[in-house]
């Protein structure tokens, strides 16, 4: 569980990130989550995009994406997802 102090870290390094992944109007699946899980592990911190022909609500979707992938949800701000998962072998990020 991120403290409020680590997660204001985190989305300061995010906010120069691109998004990685679109979710679109087939949700999320299987397929998703385990291409994140891969792309998680490499870079730590990511963006996912939630487009406009997605029925779902994002905040739910991020929800699904962090349980699914064993990561933390960051923060949901508009249709912007950031997740943050400890890499095992590519450490980068040291949160404070």
């Amino acid at each position: 569980m991120l403290t409020g102090k680590q997660k204001r870290f985190l989305r300061s390094h995010a906010h120069h990130l691109q998004p990685i992944f679109q979710v679109g109007k087939g949700g999320t699946n299987e397929h998703l989550i385990r291409h994140i899980e891969e792309a998680i592990e490499v870079r730590e911190l990511m963006k996912i995009s939630v487009l406009n022909n997605c029925g779902e609500d994002p905040k739910q979707i991020g929800a699904e994406l962090a349980a699914g992938a064993g990561a933390e949800l960051v923060q949901v701000i508009g249709k912007t997802i950031v997740l943050y998962k400890e890499s095992k072998d590519n450490k980068t990020i040291v949160l404070p």
